[in-house]
């Protein structure tokens, strides 16, 4: 996505990491340098995917390019860019909205699944209040993308970037303080002559880091020049800034972006840091990019929107500090943080520490009562199993009963006689009818008596 120049402003890249393409004068890698910006260029903001997706969607209407085209830094700043949001065609509009509805329903996704882990799920919650914590769109309408979306969207977005910087820069000295822990912590647990004698190789690993060649001033006519003869291929005398400035715009939208700048850094830093080397940390080397940048923005960038112009570029040039700079400090020539600091960071990290040990032995009591409550259930499965084995062979045994005759005394069988049931006593009426019914027929006449 080709990204207009005003929108960088929203869109300064502060990069993880820092991308390096090659210059290539027959084209051959215009797509591949495009599509390797693409991959790089991360805000590092929590909203950074339903930015460029805005950005994306609203650059493929006619009427808002060409306002943008047209838009200054302090136009996109002020809002005054978003009412031109009214004039977008209804398909643009239809898909802003869809994009909104996504961003929200991710949004109560990540409330849900903190909740969640803070074991608020039981609670009823208004989604409504919770989203109005997010401050780069309007909570108060969930479905459709408006003009005040669009302006949350941006000013929330320059707001962050420019905390970001400040934000790494003390994520860097936490990650040095730890470091410096973790090594002492290391030491502590060695007898004396294994720890004097790690703490020699340690200080000649520190030793070795400082002993490379000098820096050259970021931003000076000595640092641009190295770069133009070693990266460009170019004759070092006859260095000239605006072609500089072109080579480099790799992206050709008339602008040096933060990545860009940083990727003119990478000669310098090579000089002190190699991965290959124990001594050198890679961390280091990317606060020592980072400090770069800032130094040469704050002498370069006058209007403070984190671009740098050719005309800004060319007349950076023209300053005295252009060709006689002071000389660049490392970050090897002074401490990042005092004793004092170390001291609270570890009081921070010990309290951490406990809190970590009480939620492992709450968590080991709770497994232990499982436990309890798995074997307890276990022996009831087991007595229940018992009682239903013992019950079905009961009933296969009285079923055997009733179907075999009785065994004598040495085992035989014995059959015994059938027996009928008594007659029920019948009422002397019947009897006689039964009487009656039961005679001799009549004897046949004619019949010769006998006597």
């Amino acid at each position: 996505m080709n990204i207009n120049p005003a929108w960088l402003l929203i869109l300064c890249c502060v990069p993880a990491g820092v991308w390096s393409v090659p210059i290539d004068r027959n084209g051959a890698n215009q797509k591949a340098k495009e599509e390797a910006q693409e991959e790089s260029m991360d805000t590092g903001l929590y909203y950074d995917r339903y930015l460029r997706e805005v950005i994306g969607v609203l650059e493929t209407d006619p009427h808002f390019r060409e306002k943008l085209q047209a838009a200054n830094t302090e136009d996109i700043k002020n809002g005054h860019l978003s009412k031109e949001l009214d004039l977008v065609s209804h398909h643009v509009r239809t898909q802003l909205d869809e994009l909104k509805r996504q961003e929200v329903s991710r949004l109560r996704m990540l409330l849900k699944a903190k909740l969640d882990s803070t074991n608020m799920q039981s609670l009823q919650m208004d989604h409504a209040s919770l989203l109005k914590q997010f401050e780069h769109l309007d909570p108060h309408n969930q479905n459709t993308f408006e003009a005040r979306d669009l302006e949350l969207l941006i000013s929330t977005a320059t707001k962050d970037l420019e905390n970001y910087d400040a934000e790494r820069h003390e994520e860097f000295k936490r990650y040095e303080m730890l470091k410096e822990h973790e090594r002492r912590e290391y030491l502590k647990g060695l007898d004396q002559e294994k720890r004097e004698r790690e703490e020699k190789r340690m200080q000649e690993l520190i030793e070795k880091h400082r002993q490379h060649p000098k820096i050259n001033a970021p931003g000076s006519v000595a640092q641009l020049r190295e770069v133009w003869e070693e990266t460009d291929g170019l004759d070092p005398q006859e260095f000239n800034p605006k072609t500089f400035f072109k080579l480099h715009d790799t992206n050709e939208d008339g602008v040096l972006d933060e990545q860009e700048l940083e990727a003119l850094f990478t000669k310098e830093l090579e000089k002190v840091y190699d991965p290959k080397n124990e001594e050198d940390d890679m961390m280091e080397m990317e606060e020592e990019r980072l400090r770069m940048r800032e130094h040469v923005m704050k002498n370069v960038d006058t209007n403070k929107d984190r671009l740098v112009t050719l005309k800004e570029f060319i007349k950076s040039t023209e300053k005295k500090e252009f060709t006689n700079p002071k000389d660049w400090e490392t970050l090897d020539t002074k401490p990042m943080y005092t004793e004092e600091e170390l001291q609270r960071f570890e009081a921070e990290l010990r309290d951490k520490e406990e809190e970590l040990k009480r939620r492992a032995e709450t968590l080991r009591q709770e497994q232990e009562l499982l436990k309890e409550r798995g074997k307890a259930l276990e022996a009831q499965k087991q007595e229940y199993k018992q009682a239903v084995l013992e019950m079905s062979q009961r009933q296969k045994e009285l079923q055997a009963a009733d179907r075999q005759p009785p065994a004598g005394p040495n085992g035989e069988l014995q059959f015994q006689p059938e027996t009928h049931k008594p007659e029920e006593a019948k009422p002397p009426a019947e009897h006689e009818a039964e009487a009656q019914n039961n005679l001799p027929a009549e004897p046949p006449q004619n019949l010769p008596l006998h006597t």
